[in-house]
């Protein structure tokens, strides 16, 4: 290697230990923030303090809050292959072509408001079963009529190719940049919500899986999040889909014989 490529790795050995580290926070401290979200609301069912009351836009914003938290704490590290390999194109394109600095802030935060915005419309479904009395006030699980269904509707998802697409998207960082590679700062905003997207298409009823085992159940929150990190990560991911699919399927139809 010339001293060029050497300072070039070092470089960018040191742009992605930047960008690694800055993940690990924000995922750590959006843990360290659930648990304690999951211990309140654990000492408020001890203390028989869950009810069914109507919720006020203050519980609204609160809820939405929450999925934010988790939604963060879930689906960030499995963005952390992308976010990476984003950094490291960017910083090649800058040294080699003397291309325009494209920030991986804005490219992150753009996929987390995608998220965001799913965390809106989750925090009103779960608003609205509250008000149908379809969701129980301590473990915060849908009824089993519900919860039997979500488990059919995300094995049947799995196995569609509009799961099999989004997946391939998230499975493949760098040609997914190669494709979609805009400048400038609204082009790494733009970049960003195109990945989140296609992380939402990939996830987004797993992420509502979570009504089933429970909202804030988080063993169930942890296993769905390794999951997902499993499903975008192994080479036989397309295969962990498929067979995740067919699981949540037969679980699924077996629960709701049962809950009919």
């Amino acid at each position: 290697m010339t001293p060029t490529d050497d300072w070039l790795e070092a470089i960018l050995r040191r742009d992605r230990a930047v960008t690694l580290g800055g993940i690990l926070v924000l995922t750590v401290l959006a843990w360290i923030q659930l648990l304690r979200i999951g211990r309140e609301m654990a000492s408020m069912a001890a203390m028989g303090m869950a009810q069914m009351e109507p919720w006020t836009l203050d519980d609204g914003v609160l809820a939405a809050a929450m999925w934010v938290t988790m939604m963060v704490a879930m689906m960030l590290p499995t963005a952390a292959p992308m976010i990476l390999v984003f950094t490291t194109v960017n910083r090649k394109r800058r040294v080699e072509n003397a291309a325009p600095y494209v920030n991986t802030g804005l490219f992150t935060l753009a996929y987390l408001c995608v998220w965001g915005g799913f965390s809106v419309v989750a925090a009103a479904a779960q608003w609205g079963l509250h008000s149908a009395a379809l969701l129980s006030a301590d473990a915060m699980t849908a009824t089993p009529f519900i919860g039997s269904a979500l488990l059919v509707l995300a094995g049947i998802y799995q196995l569609t190719p509009l799961k099999a697409a989004c997946l391939a998207r998230c499975r493949t960082p760098l040609g997914f940049l190669l494709g979609e590679w805009r400048e400038g700062r609204g082009g790494a905003f733009v970049m960003g919500l195109r990945h989140g997207l296609f992380c939402l298409g990939c996830c987004w009823i797993l992420m509502a899986l979570l009504f089933v085992g429970g909202v804030m159940n988080l063993t169930w929150v942890a296993a769905i999040a390794a999951f997902v990190l499993v499903e975008k990560l192994l080479p036989a991911g397309r295969v962990v889909s498929w067979s995740a699919g067919a699981v949540l399927l037969g679980w699924g139809l077996l629960a709701l014989r049962h809950a009919w």
